[in-house]
């Protein structure tokens, strides 16, 4: 487990940013976890969760002894994960504590239109900054690493990883050290890895989760005589460990199978009253895939499009600009203005497909029995919905019309009834007013 550790200690310390200070100092901030509300200023992701959660670890660090009893691991796991739960808990409760106004302002004091592009964490379904995710991510596996070991392992193996092929190639390889202690049981050979051997030199060493995987199946690092050669270390295969061979092969299957933890997009929904601000957007650096510098040349750049238009240019030159504003955002801000005037606003990735945005609207509807059409700015109605988002000019911002199916509300009437299509009550009960 040393290795664990250490890789956790270094990772803590590189990433946090700030002046040094004495390790009895209180240099707690609150983490970037985010109930839909604006940050006043940018800093480090998560310092706090970075500090809990090495505090809890290196208390684990220091509990640990060789030959403990399964019993005694149980309850240190468990003692473990109630800390961590506290600490985050005490983390959240000062964020909240801590929140400046509903809306991040730039330094001319104007309004973003949201404030960053934030991402709801699998694990625990905390909504974390764009800046912040990896890490969040990261601190939430570790912490589930003191309840499930094993799976937390496999998680760090796919997650902390970036090389798919390697990845496969330790996993692989590390199967194949299962399957041959569950075929061939009575080997004792099988029940050694050398730590110096050039497969898992190459294969597995470097890979962060690796040797946890390994230690939480049962392997134990101990440094054994070699005849005719100095002490080498190996990995131990300790059985008292082991309940099935069968158990073990399970957990093979779900290392190869793993995927990696990934953080999914926060729509950040939120719904305005009837505003003629709606088509006003002041968006934050997250949503484009660009540098400082090129978005300050952005404007430049639109007034050299305009006199593109009138000259004479190849479609060599059209394609490649084409693919420049393919590649320019990654995400999108929508708007859908209803016919009541009520304005849904939800974060998008630039390639979602029209499809996305027309289930999206469907899902907050509290009434989804008349069809309804998309208008794009200009009046181009959203018909083909493989299309992306990016690709009907849809980024980084844009305010839609909804209308609803003329021939159905006349069949609705007809038949006496009333039709009142709205958005979802729980949503109108949190309308806000755009400024």
């Amino acid at each position: 487990m040393k290795k664990f550790f250490d890789d956790l200690k270094r990772d803590l310390k590189f990433k946090s940013l700030g002046s040094g200070h004495v390790l009895t100092e209180d240099t707690r901030k609150p983490t970037e976890i985010k109930p839909n509300v604006q940050e006043k200023s940018r800093r480090p992701p998560a310092e706090e969760s970075q500090m809990a959660a090495a505090a809890a670890l290196s208390r684990l660090e220091v509990k640990q002894h060789k030959g403990r009893p399964t019993s005694g691991l149980s309850s240190l796991k468990s003692e473990v994960k109630n800390e961590l739960m506290a600490e985050a808990a005490t983390s959240e409760v000062q964020t909240i504590n801590n929140q400046g106004p509903s809306s991040a302002l730039k330094k001319d004091g104007t309004n973003f239109s949201v404030d960053a592009v934030y991402f709801i964490c699998p694990l625990t379904n905390a909504s974390v900054s764009k800046s912040g995710r990896e890490l969040h991510i990261k601190e939430a596996i570790l912490m589930k690493f003191a309840d499930d070991p094993i799976r937390a392992s496999i998680m760090m193996i796919h997650t902390f990883n970036k090389d798919r092929e390697k990845i496969k190639m330790a996993c692989e390889t590390l199967g194949k050290y299962i399957d041959n202690m569950c075929n061939n049981p009575s080997e004792e050979k099988y029940r050694k890895i050398k730590l110096q051997n050039k497969v898992f030199q190459e294969r597995i060493s470097e890979l962060e989760g690796t040797h946890e995987f390994l230690q939480s199946i049962g392997f134990e690092r101990k440094t054994l005589q070699v005849p005719g050669q100095e002490n080498e270390e190996f990995y131990v295969f300790n059985e008292d460990f082991l309940v099935t061979y069968e158990e073990l092969r399970q957990y093979k299957d779900e290392l190869l199978n793993a995927e990696p933890v990934r953080a999914q997009l926060d729509r950040q929904i939120r719904v305005f009253q009837p505003s003629p601000q709606a088509a006003k957007f002041e968006l934050p650096n997250d949503f484009y895939n660009l540098t400082a510098e090129e978005i300050k040349r952005e404007q430049q750049l639109r007034t050299e499009a305009v006199e593109k238009t009138s000259m004479l240019r190849t479609k060599a030159m059209r394609e490649r600009d084409e693919q420049r504003e393919l590649k320019k955002y990654n995400y999108t801000l929508l708007r859908v203005r209803f016919p009541d005037g009520y304005i849904l606003q939800a974060t998008f990735y630039a390639r979602e497909k029209v499809s996305a945005l027309r289930e999206f609207v469907h899902s907050v509807l509290e009434n989804d029995c008349v069809p309804f059409e998309l208008v794009a700015p200009g009046g181009q109605k959203l018909k083909d919905e493989s299309v992306m988002l990016i690709e009907v000019g849809l980024v980084p911002a844009a305010l839609l019309t909804l209308t609803w199916d003329a021939d159905v509300l006349l069949d609705i009437q007809a038949a006496g009834q009333n039709f009142t299509g709205t958005i979802k009550q729980e949503l109108l009960s949190n309308v806000q007013t755009l400024v």
